[in-house]
């Protein structure tokens, strides 16, 4: 029974990573909050532009 205890324990750490990553990813690509106005973006966070038209 202890053996398939790391299955759950996996599943919460990789699901808090990509939580993490992603919510950053979002709020970098976000307006900034006060205080955060003339702060660059960090070159490994990409450039999500929201009115950029794909092409189908």
């Amino acid at each position: 029974m202890e053996n398939s205890l790391w299955i759950p324990a996996a599943v919460l750490v990789v699901g808090f990573i990509a939580a993490v990553s992603i919510g950053s990813i979002a709020w970098y690509n976000s307006k900034r909050p006060p205080g955060w106005e003339g702060k660059d973006r960090p070159d490994f966070i990409p450039k999500v532009d929201k009115d950029e038209e794909q092409s189908s």
